[in-house]
């Protein structure tokens, strides 16, 4: 998972601070996902430097807050649209990917569902079938069989998340769309105070 890019699609919703985008990232990825509260600081303080992110005041009791430059904003939204991964992470950028985008209400989830699912299908159409090909080792007929099962649960995980998205929203269900949320945390950064 990408800290850094999670961290700016958060953020499109509004200024947080530290400890609050830490339960965001918590929250939005269904707990896949522990990132050090130290991380989130450190990470935030490198996308200043890179002017993804800047300054934006406090909250009443001091906490530093963070939102999204025009450029930042313009990162976070291209993340939001992308499928593509570093070699061998593509099925947990996918599903953090797809985890936080449905968490965020402004971000239309069809277009990168849709992006996934042909770039999965393109996979298990290009990788032929498990009975292997002449010359190929055991290894390779394993990693070619693990491949193409990945790309079927990756279909069917893709077309599980569009049923859940187009079901109506049910009273005793929480939906998959979430504010900020405004629960203060036991701790967080303080002006004049060491992490």
């Amino acid at each position: 998972m990408s800290v850094r890019n999670s961290l700016l699609a958060i953020l499109t919703m509004g200024p947080a601070y530290g400890f609050q985008l830490h339960g965001e990232l918590a929250t939005r990825t269904a707990g896949r996902r522990t990132v050090n509260v130290g991380q989130i600081y450190s990470t935030l303080e490198r996308l200043v430097r890179q002017g993804s992110v800047e300054a934006a005041g406090s909250t009443d009791d001091g906490l530093p807050l963070y939102r999204l430059t025009d450029g930042g904003h313009a990162e976070a939204l291209t993340w939001l649209r992308e499928t593509g991964s570093d070699s061998g992470a593509d099925w947990t950028d996918m599903l953090d990917r797809v985890l936080i985008a449905s968490s965020l209400p402004h971000v239309d989830l069809a277009p990168l569902l849709a992006g996934y699912r042909s770039a999965w299908q393109l996979r298990l159409n290009s990788g032929g079938d498990a009975s292997g090909r002449a010359g190929e080792s055991g290894q390779e007929l394993l990693a070619t069989a693990a491949q193409l099962v990945q790309a079927r649960a990756a279909l069917a995980w893709l077309d599980t998340v569009a049923a859940v998205a187009d079901r109506p929203p049910v009273e005793e269900e929480p939906g998959l769309h979430r504010e900020l949320s405004l629960q203060r945390p036991k701790r967080g950064r303080r002006p004049g105070t060491s992490s």
